[in-house]
């Protein structure tokens, strides 16, 4: 199983460009960075926040790098134009010399979408914007031309120039509703979810259902998943928070504890999960220091 790392989007350049670097420097799978403009308040309400911009943040990343996967988790089709998607992944794969992936998910953020004038439509219709952006970005990866006339969008002979250097160009789509995951396993080479093992599993049920009734194999789909990390042999402290309304996305405690949670997701059938710093620490020296404790004390044992 491999892993990934995940700096939250408020760190600073420094540290998001040094953690980019440690993961090279201590072999991990793929560096993630979210999409998002703002913080969420699960509202149209604005909080500040500094937040970095994950098409920006990313050609640096490639360039401070040499071996870890990179790509957005996720690029939301509300926001983004499926021709904009497909050149800035293709750029990203020469920049990084055939490392990108490019994650995609329907959107979902209330606020951003609000403060933007971006319009957030009702999940049937941002569903269906959805399925027609990742076919019209897979063909413009795959193909020299593409011609598409749908509800949202029309292609005439575009091109997407140069091709990707990747063979095929890896597409992830972060979801878990049923058929989200159904054109997921159409369309996508990877499919994400978040949660830990018992939300995980939850979630790949519905996955697997879904590859089912589409008549697609899902053992040839990579999946990741992902939870918010966090070391510590505080018992009084792990329990309060897996006891928490977040407990169902969280792993907490000590070494052994991650070890044993991890090994559930490898038996489950992930073949990567990726490490958030969401919880890792209060500032970039122990939430390195932890990322180096996952490579040293915790990955090995797996």
């Amino acid at each position: 199983m491999d892993f990934s790392l995940w700096p939250k989007s408020d760190r600073s350049i420094d540290e998001v460009l040094d953690l980019a670097e440690l993961a090279d420097e201590l072999d991990w799978y793929g560096y993630w960075f979210a999409d998002h403009y703002m913080p969420d308040t699960g509202s149209t309400e604005f909080t500040p926040g500094d937040l970095h911009e994950a098409w920006t943040i990313l050609p640096a990343v490639a360039m401070r790098t040499s071996k870890v996967r990179l790509g957005p988790l996720v690029s939301p089709t509300s926001v983004h134009h499926p021709a904009l998607l497909a050149n800035r992944a293709v750029t990203l794969d020469h920049l990084s010399s055939g490392r990108m992936v490019l994650g995609l998910g329907a959107g979902w953020q209330i606020n951003e979408h609000n403060a933007y004038g971006i319009d957030l439509e009702p999940p049937g219709a941002r569903v269906s914007r959805f399925e027609e952006s990742i076919q019209i970005v897979r063909s413009l990866l795959d193909n020299d031309r593409t011609t598409f006339a749908g509800e949202f969008y029309n292609f005439s002979d575009a091109p997407c120039d140069p091709s990707p250097l990747q063979d095929k160009l890896p597409i992830l789509v972060g979801t878990s509703g049923p058929r989200m995951c159904g054109i997921t396993a159409q369309h996508a080479q990877e499919w994400n979810t978040w949660g830990g093992p018992d939300l995980a599993a939850e979630k790949l049920d519905v996955f697997n259902k879904a590859c089912d009734k589409v008549g697609a194999d899902s053992a040839s789909i990579r999946k990741s998943a992902q939870a918010m990390f966090m070391i510590t042999d505080d018992a009084d402290k792990a329990s309060s928070i897996m006891d928490s309304d977040l407990g169902t996305r969280c792993i907490v405690g000590p070494d052994d504890f991650i070890v044993e949670q991890l090994g559930r997701y490898a038996d489950l059938g992930f073949d990567e999960v990726i490490v958030p710093d969401f919880m890792l620490g209060a500032d970039p020296s122990e939430r390195r220091e932890a990322y180096e404790r996952f490579s040293a004390s915790i990955i090995p044992q797996l």
